[in-house]
């Protein structure tokens, strides 16, 4: 079966996020932001689109609404390994041809 790249992750930004949501399991949303070097509005905009998706769960935990909390989802944990599956597929079906060979 051939993985196929999803293209509500694909944007490298998007891809980053999800990394680090599969990586970290629930995430302050400022934590990402620092670590992706991004501006709130930007940061937003790209968050949006995986929650808009299904692929992440946004909420607020706690007394202190301010503080927002990412997650991935069941689907959204399944798109990204089919993508990254899909990336390494292309990545490996890749061949550099040795120095002297030509087509």
């Amino acid at each position: 079966m051939t993985a196929e790249l999803d293209p509500i992750i694909h944007p490298t930004h998007r891809l980053r996020i999800c990394a680090m949501l599969v990586a970290g399991s629930t995430l302050e949303l400022s934590v990402i932001k620092e670590h992706l070097d991004l501006s709130p509005s930007a940061l937003s905009k790209q968050v949006a689109a995986l929650v808009d998706a299904g692929y992440v769960k946004q909420e607020r935990l706690g007394s202190d609404t301010r503080r927002v909390w990412l997650s991935m989802t069941r689907e959204g944990r399944k798109a990204y390994q089919g993508h990254v599956a899909a990336l390494r597929e292309i990545v490996n079906a890749t061949t550099v041809p040795s120095p002297g060979q030509h087509n």
